[in-house]
């Protein structure tokens, strides 16, 4: 099942408790990752957990469930693919949209790495750490500040893979509305930014660009370490 086409536009956030954001990014963890047969079995207990979120987001959340419920398990697997391996502006690593497939990428994963080891979390190796479901599991899970601080320094990416995968009709569109919502409001730095990667999609360059937005470095805390992966 397809969405519309939409113009492009901004979502505005809503003010959550912290219970209520931990539980709409595990919701939206599980549900932008890999659509395995084992994953696709939480949908049911995500679809009980949203049902207690705000209006706006648990709508959001439930336009997804019903759409992707309509589709087969082949279906759903073919299309995640099509849609967030083979589309340049729905890749679903936030480093991705502020450096693009640089030579500095390299750098700002780096930081994501910092960020987790400064909570005490360790991301597993079979995952870069700037993946979207990652960073928001590690919302839900860690009570550090630092978890907000990565989504904040890459609203703007967020904000180009919800514009871009309305404007493909993707259901995954919803999910990622849900997590724009349950984000600070925008400032107009940020979207003057988004309009721009809209326009023009992620860099194929880093000279003279500030590729890591606002995330600034981190220390490790000296906490013990857990393990993190969706």
């Amino acid at each position: 099942m397809r969405l519309p086409k939409l113009p492009k536009r901004t979502v505005a956030a809503i003010g959550l408790s912290a219970e209520d954001g931990r539980m709409a990014h595990m919701a939206a963890s599980i549900l932008l990752d890999y659509p395995t047969v084992s994953r696709r079995a939480r949908f049911a207990t995500v679809a009980d957990s949203v049902r207690l979120l705000p209006d706006p987001i648990r709508h959001a959340f439930e336009a997804f469930l019903v759409a992707t419920d309509a589709m087969g398990q082949q279906e759903l697997e073919i299309h995640y693919t099509a849609t967030f391996d083979l589309k340049r502006k729905c890749c679903p690593y936030l480093s991705y949209y502020a450096a693009g497939d640089t030579r500095r990428r390299g750098m700002a994963l780096v930081r994501f790495i910092e960020a987790y080891r400064a909570a005490g979390w360790e991301v597993a190796a079979d995952e870069l750490p700037d993946y979207l479901p990652m960073v928001l599991e590690f919302s839900a899970r860690s009570e550090s500040p630092i978890a907000q601080e990565l989504l904040a320094a890459h609203r703007d990416g967020i904000e180009v893979l919800r514009s871009a995968l309305e404007a493909v009709g993707s259901p995954y569109a919803h999910v990622v509305e849900a997590v724009s919502l349950s984000l600070p409001t925008i400032d107009e730095e940020t979207r003057q930014r988004y309009l721009t990667l809209v326009n023009e999609g992620p860099p194929t360059e880093t000279v003279g660009m500030t590729f890591l937005g606002n995330l600034k470095p981190f220390s490790p805390s000296g906490a013990s370490s857990e393990e993190l992966r969706v």
